[in-house]
C-alpha cells in the first residue's frame, strides 16, 4: 500500500495545547491505513529558532518547516491541516522573545530600532516571524469556508446563548474617514506583461531613496498604490473622541496589527499619541528617555514606568488617568486590571472584535465592568462601511436569532499571496514630503502617490491564475450549494475595479445558466446578504483576501458563536490540499485558564471537521479505499459528538476538551466497528469501541479529576513537550487504550 502524508501544524496557545491529546488518537487510528500523520513547528516560537540558528547549539536548532511547508504546498501531494497560529504583533514577539531566552535559547532580542548593520539583519530576519508569515507561504490556493451541514443544523436546534438584544435608541456606530484615507487614494492597473517594478521616494526638496529594489510582476497581474495621510488621520482620531464624549459612548478603535503588521500598529499608535496627547507632551523628555514607542500601545509605557522612582511614575500615570475625564471613557479589554482598548495593538482585533459588537447588543465593556455604546472607529472605508450596514440593520430590525437565520458562506482570494495589504515589504512610511513612485524596468512610473512625511504607503499585488481560480471556484459552490454567489467588488475603489474587468471576463468561461451571480460594492453586498440571512436563506460571499477574513469571523461568530467551528478547504493550485481549523481569537483565555485551574475549553469540532476532507483527499488522490471509510465514519463520529452534547462546557467539573477527544474516539471506533465496506478495520476497532464504551466511566472519572488545579507547562509560547502532554494526557485507561493501536 502507498503511503501518504498529513501534515499537521503545530501551532500556538490552546489548539496547540489540544493537539497533545488528539494527535494520538489520529495517529492511532490512522496506523496501518497507508497514511502517516507528521507534526511539523510552525509556531511563534518555533518559527523564530528555525530563523536563528547560528545562535543556538546542535540540539536546539530545528528545520524551517514553515518555509518546506510552503514547498509542499505547491505539489499535487500537499495535504496540510493548518490549525489557527499567531500572527504576532511585535509585542507578542518580545514576550516570545524573552521566554525562549529563559529556557536557555540564546536568540538576540528584537532591535526596534536598529543602530548597525548587525542590527538592522536581526531586524530583517524577525519581520520574517511578525504578522501574517504563515498564511502567505501556505496558501497556494483560494479558499471554500463554510459550516459544516451537520454543525450549521445543530446550532439551529440548539441557539448559541451569546446573542444579546439591541436596545432602542443605541447610540453605537462605525466611524470612519471621509477622505485622506487608502480608498481615497488608491490607483491601480493591469500589468500587460511580464516585468519588474521598483518603489522609489523622490522628496520635494530633490532627495530620493529607493525604498524597494525590485519586486517581480506576471503577465495580467493586478497591482494598486495608495497611502493613508497621517494628518487626515490623526484629525479624525481627534474628532472622534470629542464624539464619544459629547454622546457619552465608550470609544473604541478595530485594526488588525497582527495581518496588516507594518501599517495598522503605526495608525494604533497615531491614536494612542492622540488620545494621551496632553499627558504625553507634559512629560515628553521623560517618555523618550523611557524608549515608549506608541505603536506598542499605552502598556508599553506603564512597563517602562516601572523603573521610575515612585513619585515619578505616580505623577505620570495621574496625568493618564485625568485623559479620560479630558476626553472620554474607553472600551475595556479587562476592567478589573485597567486594561484598555489601546493597551496592546494586538489586543482587539477587528474581525474578532466587530461580531462581538454586534453580539452584544452593539455594546463593548466599559471601566464599571459593565457594557455600554460606542463608537466604533475603523479608520479606512474599503471595508467599514460594510460594519455600519450591519450595525444599521441591527438597530432596525433587532437581533439575530440563531434557530432562524441562514449563512454567508465565503470564497476567498488569497492565492500567491493575493492582496496582502499593509502587511510586508511594500508598506512604507513616507521619509518626507514627496511622491513614492512604483517605476518600472525601462524608468516609466506605472503608479505614484503624493505624500506627506510619515503618510502610510502601501502597494499590493494580485495575480492573474489565482483570480481565475477564484471565480472557477465560485461558481462551483454556487453549483453545488444553489445559493447566490456575491462578488463583494467596489466599481468605485481603483483595485476592485480591475478586478471586476477579469471577473466578468472569467464568468465567460463558464457555464453559469440558472446561478445568481452577482457583483456589489461591500456595503450593498452586506445589505443584500443581510436581507436573504434574516430569511433563513444562505448567500455565497466571493471576496478578497481582507474580506475573507473578516467575514469568515463575523458570520460564523454569529451563526454559531464561535469562528473556531468552521470548515475551510483550500483547494490548493496545483492539486494538493490545504484544510484550516478556524480561527483562534480565544484561544489565549483558554490557555490562562487552563493554566490556572487545569480545565480547557477550547473546542477541536474544527481540527474533526478538517480531518474529515483530509482523508477523503487522500482517499481520492491515493486511490485509497481505507481512507474514505475512516473519513466517512469520522464524519458520524462528529455528528454523534454535537448529538450528545460531548463538546467541551465551560466550567470546572464538566467535560473539557480532553473529554471531547475521548468521545470522538469512542464514536469513531464505534462506526468504524458497525461499517461493513472495510472487514479489517472492522475487526480491529470491535474489540477498542468495546474497551472505549466499557471504561467511559473510569476514564470519565481520571479526566474530571485532572481538572480544579494549576497546570505547569513549562511555558506559554514554548511549552514543554514532556510537561505538556502529561497534562493533556491525564487518564492512564484512555492512555493505554489509544497507544495500543499505534
Amino acid at each position: 500500500m502507498a503511503t501518504s502524508k498529513i501534515i499537521w501544524t503545530e501551532i500556538d496557545e490552546a489548539p496547540a495545547l489540544a493537539s497533545y491529546s488528539l494527535l494520538p488518537v489520529v495517529r492511532a487510528f490512522t496506523k496501518g491505513t497507508g497514511i502517516e500523520v507528521e507534526a511539523w513547528d510552525i509556531s511563534l516560537a518555533g518559527r523564530i529558532l528555525a530563523n536563528f540558528p547560528e545562535y543556538l547549539t546542535e540540539g536546539q536548532r530545528i528545520p524551517d518547516y514553515l518555509s518546506q511547508m510552503g514547498e509542499v504546498a505547491k505539489t499535487p501531494e500537499a495535504n496540510i491541516i493548518k490549525l489557527p497560529n499567531i500572527s504576532a504583533s511585535i509585542p507578542q514577539l518580545q514576550d516570545a522573545i524573552k521566554e525562549l531566552q529563559s529556557q536557555g535559547y540564546k536568540v538576540p532580542d528584537y532591535p526596534a530600532n536598529p543602530k548597525n548593520d548587525e542590527e538592522k539583519k536581526i531586524q530583517e530576519q524577525y519581520s520574517k516571524v511578525l504578522g501574517s508569515a504563515v498564511n502567505p507561504v501556505l496558501r497556494e490556493g483560494n479558499s471554500d469556508r463554510r459550516a459544516a451541514a451537520s454543525v450549521k443544523k445543530f446550532a439551529q436546534i440548539n441557539p448559541h446563548k451569546f446573542m444579546k438584544p439591541w436596545p432602542a435608541g443605541s447610540k453605537t456606530r462605525v466611524a470612519h474617514m471621509a477622505g485622506g484615507d487608502f480608498y481615497a487614494h488608491e490607483t491601480a492597473t493591469t500589468v500587460s506583461a511580464a516585468t519588474s517594478v521598483k518603489i522609489e521616494f523622490v522628496g520635494a526638496d530633490g532627495s530620493s531613496k529607493v525604498l524597494k529594489e525590485k519586486v517581480a510582476l506576471q503577465a495580467g497581474e493586478v497591482i494598486d498604490s495608495t497611502h493613508m495621510n497621517v494628518a487626515a488621520l490623526r484629525a479624525f482620531f481627534a474628532e472622534q473622541i470629542q464624539e464619544a464624549k459629547k454622546d457619552g459612548v465608550l470609544l473604541s478603535l478595530h485594526l488588525k496589527a497582527t495581518m496588516m503588521k507594518i501599517s495598522d500598529p503605526i495608525m494604533f499608535g497615531h491614536c494612542v499619541s492622540v488620545f494621551y496627547k496632553d499627558a504625553l507632551e507634559k512629560h515628553a523628555a521623560t517618555i523618550k528617555e523611557l524608549g515608549f514607542n506608541p505603536n506598542y500601545g499605552i502598556g508599553d509605557l506603564y512597563e517602562k514606568m516601572k523603573s521610575l522612582p515612585e513619585a515619578k511614575r505616580k505623577e505620570i500615570e495621574a496625568d493618564l488617568m485625568a485623559t479620560y475625564k479630558t476626553n472620554c471613557e474607553l472600551a475595556m479589554v479587562d476592567s478589573s486590571k485597567g486594561i484598555t482598548n489601546l493597551h496592546v495593538p494586538n489586543d482587539i482585533i477587528v474581525d474578532a472584535s466587530m461580531p462581538v459588537v454586534i453580539r452584544d447588543g452593539g455594546k463593548m465593556w466599559g471601566p464599571d465592568d459593565d457594557l455600554h455604546d460606542c463608537i466604533a472607529m475603523i479608520p479606512d472605508r474599503c471595508y467599514a462601511t460594510m460594519y455600519q450596514e450591519m450595525v444599521e440593520d441591527c438597530q432596525k430590525n433587532g437581533a439575530y436569532d440563531p434557530t432562524k437565520i441562514g449563512s454567508v458562506s465565503n470564497v476567498g482570494l488569497m492565492a500567491q499571496k493575493a492582496e496582502e495589504y499593509g502587511s510586508h515589504d511594500k508598506t512604507f512610511e513616507a521619509p518626507g514630503n514627496g511622491t513614492i513612485r512604483v517605476v518600472d524596468e525601462s524608468g516609466k512610473v506605472v503608479l505614484e502617490q503624493k505624500v506627506e512625511k510619515d503618510d502610510i504607503f502601501r502597494m499590493c499585488q494580485v495575480k492573474d491564475l489565482p483570480i481565475q481560480d477564484w471565480v472557477k471556484l465560485a461558481v462551483t459552490r454556487a453549483k453545488a450549494s444553489g445559493a447566490p454567489a456575491v462578488f463583494w467588488l467596489d466599481k468605485n475603489r481603483a483595485h476592485d475595479a480591475q478586478l471586476i474587468q477579469k471577473v466578468e471576463k472569467y464568468l465567460k468561461d463558464h457555464d453559469t445558466t440558472g446561478l445568481t451571480i452577482e457583483i456589489l460594492a461591500p456595503r450593498d453586498a452586506m445589505r443584500y446578504s443581510l436581507e436573504r440571512f434574516r430569511k433563513g436563506l444562505d448567500t455565497i460571499s466571493v471576496t478578497g483576501n481582507v474580506l475573507r477574513d473578516y467575514l469568515t469571523d463575523l458570520f460564523p461568530i454569529i451563526e454559531l458563536g464561535t469562528s473556531a467551528k468552521m470548515l475551510s478547504i483550500v483547494p490548493l493550485l496545483n492539486g494538493g490540499g490545504l484544510f484550516e481549523t478556524g480561527a483562534g481569537g480565544s484561544a489565549p483565555k483558554h490557555v490562562q485558564q487552563f493554566v490556572k485551574e487545569g480545565y480547557l475549553r477550547w473546542d477541536s469540532l474544527g481540527e474533526f471537521c478538517a480531518l474529515v476532507p483530509s482523508l477523503e483527499h487522500v482517499a481520492t488522490a491515493f486511490n485509497n479505499a481505507k481512507a474514505k471509510v475512516l473519513a466517512d465514519t469520522l464524519d458520524k463520529a462528529v455528528g454523534k459528538i454535537l448529538e450528545n452534547e460531548k463538546s467541551p462546557a465551560r466550567k470546572v467539573g464538566q467535560i473539557d476538551n480532553r473529554g471531547s477527544h475521548f468521545y470522538l474516539a469512542l464514536y469513531w471506533a464505534e462506526e468504524l466497528a458497525a461499517q461493513t465496506a472495510d472487514k479489517d478495520l472492522q475487526a480491529r476497532f470491535a474489540p477498542v469501541a468495546k474497551q472505549l464504551k466499557d471504561n467511559e466511566a473510569k476514564i470519565n472519572e481520571e479526566l474530571i479529576g485532572a481538572q480544579g488545579k494549576p497546570m505547569d507547562i513549562g511555558g506559554y509560547f514554548h511549552p514543554d513537550a514532556q510537561k505538556t502532554t502529561k497534562a493533556m494526557r491525564p487518564s492512564a485507561t484512555f492512555n493505554a487504550i489509544v497507544d495500543s493501536l499505534a
